[in-house]
């Protein structure tokens, strides 16, 4: 029987955790699990008689997409609405096709598709949320209007693949689940218009649309709207309960003369508003540094006193004077990043953050990416990357951290942040043993096509990825305490895959490489 195939392939292919939306090395991996889901949805097809057209239908759709992606699969993938379609499919979209097998003729079929599960990497419910706002997220962060997302343009640069009126009603739906009714009627209003079009090609139902649309209309201060919207739900459902219900709490609204005006999107709350606006605006490139600052910036070749340098000097490049943060262009090679990503890719997990009441590690929203910590001990090419760190910043690397290394997934970021501990975080390093972190090594491993860039929001400054180059800066001025200027992010990736990869450098052992003053000053020797 096929399923022997079916099952030859799962044997080669090992068992993984969730949170698939968190890297795109591990959306790599859903293709191959979607190939499983093909092979074994086309055997059932084979094997029954019932509901044959229906399920050959949704076949060829799923094979289209799938065959697009695997001609060039990074490329596909590098496209964030490619990222969420696939979780999509996965999720929502297979639970619609397994509705259709389940009878008695499919349940062996049922039972051969769950053992899939168990043995390939699948998304969850929790990827397609994640995947969801991570696609908002990018439409917040970039300012890109629904209407263009919807069709595929990211930043005026259009891709191929466009989303349909389900793909519109799944993305408001999930707002709608968080209680963000502002961006549940951006998708469901073009999930509407999208109907229309697709009227004879959609499974969504216009009755389910108008149902999320007019409650999220109604919640943002719309009730006449919401009103007339319930009773286009009502012409084409005249017996949906919660509609009529709805109908009658909107009239009596109305006769009380609530507001009729629909409100403004209100914006979340933080603690620091100016941060975050600066903060988006360096990710669309909106900003940037006065021209008094970047006329003073300079490029040049460096040896730091070091012999083999006199060879071979580093190329540096000031990005910022005060304080002062440096590119090393053609910092690592494409061979050292091969190998970096091969030791890397199966050991990649949630990256998290230390909760600093408690010192514990968490994961949390305003960090999705998943990372690995690699010892110079384990190859070479790691131990020659450390040598490299102490030839460009002249300290020791003898009580840094190992070599973090990360992967960006679907709108893949990290909000403002500190890499030093602040006085209240007195649990930050003290395992370790070797003080704060005085300094950050960032190399960027990938060029990314639009997007994630590390922004430093009060300096209004952005160092685009480029491969290969590495960033430095001290978060620590010479007296100990932390420079605050330093608090940095990393931009939602648009489109493309990026790597980094972080060495931080931490006050033991550099005593003598970086002496302590007792006056403040951030200046680099």
């Amino acid at each position: 029987m096929r399923w022997c195939a079916v099952w030859s392939l799962l044997l080669a292919v090992s068992c993984a955790s969730a949170e698939v939306f968190t890297a795109l090395a591990d959306l790599e991996e859903l293709l191959d699990t979607e190939a499983v889901f093909i092979q074994a949805l086309e055997s059932f097809i084979q094997q029954t008689e019932a509901r044959v057209a229906e399920l050959k239908r949704k076949a060829e759709e799923y094979k289209q997409e799938h065959r697009i992606a695997s001609t060039e699969v990074s490329e596909y993938l590098s496209n964030p609405i490619n990222a969420y379609l696939l979780v999509k499919r996965l999720t929502t979209d297979w639970k619609t096709t397994e509705r259709l097998m389940s009878d008695d003729i499919s349940k062996e079929a049922l039972r051969n598709m769950t053992e899939i599960r168990k043995f390939m990497k699948s998304p969850t419910d929790e990827d397609l949320t994640g995947a969801a706002i991570a696609l908002i997220r990018l439409q917040d962060t970039y300012k890109i209007d629904t209407a263009s997302l919807a069709k595929g343009e990211l930043n005026g640069i259009q891709y191929a693949t466009q989303l349909s009126a389900g793909d519109c009603f799944e993305l408001g739906r999930q707002s709608y689940n968080h209680q963000d009714f502002y961006h549940t009627v951006l998708w469901m209003s073009e999930a509407l218009n999208r109907h229309e079009r697709e009227i004879n090609n959609t499974e969504t139902t216009r009755w389910e649309i108008l149902e999320y649309l007019a409650y999220s209309t109604y919640m943002q201060g719309n009730v006449p709207g919401a009103l007339a919207m319930t009773d286009e739900l009502l012409e084409i459902f005249p017996d949906h309960p919660r509609a009529m219900g709805n109908r009658v709490y909107y009239l009596k609204a109305i006769e009380k003369g609530v507001a009729n005006e629909q409100k403004e999107k209100e914006e979340p709350q933080y603690d620091q508003p100016l941060e975050r606006d600066l903060y988006e605006m360096a990710c669309r490139n909106a900003v940037s540094p006065p021209i008094s600052i970047t006329s003073k910036l300079k490029c040049r070749y460096v040896t730091n006193g070091i012999p083999f340098l006199k060879l071979a000097p580093l190329k540096e490049e000031e990005a910022y004077l005060n304080p002062r943060i440096i590119l090393f262009r053609e910092a690592m090679y494409d061979s050292e990043i091969e190998v970096i990503k091969k030791m890397a890719l199966p050991r990649l997990k949630r990256a998290t953050v230390q909760n600093h009441k408690t010192g514990e590690l968490e994961t949390a929203h305003y960090r999705i990416s998943k990372s690995a910590w690699l010892k110079e001990d384990e190859h070479t090419v790691v131990d020659t990357v450390a040598k490299r760190v102490e030839d460009m910043t002249k300290l020791s690397v003898s009580s840094a951290e190992e070599l973090q290394v990360v992967n960006y997934g679907i709108g893949g970021h990290y909000e403002p942040h500190f890499d030093f501990a602040r006085k209240d975080e007195k649990n930050a390093f003290d395992s370790l043993g070797t003080g704060n972190r005085i300094a950050t090594v960032l190399f960027y491993m990938s060029d990314v096509a639009q997007g994630g860039a590390t922004v430093f929001p009060n300096l209004r400054l952005a160092l685009w990825p480029e491969k290969g180059t590495a960033a430095f800066w001290y978060n620590l001025f010479p007296d100990g305490e932390g420079d605050y200027n330093t608090r940095h992010a990393a931009c939602p990736v648009l489109a493309g895959s990026k790597w980094v990869s972080n060495k931080w450098l931490h006050e033991r052992d550099q005593e003598f490489r970086r002496p302590c003053e007792l006056t403040p000053s951030n200046a680099i020797d």
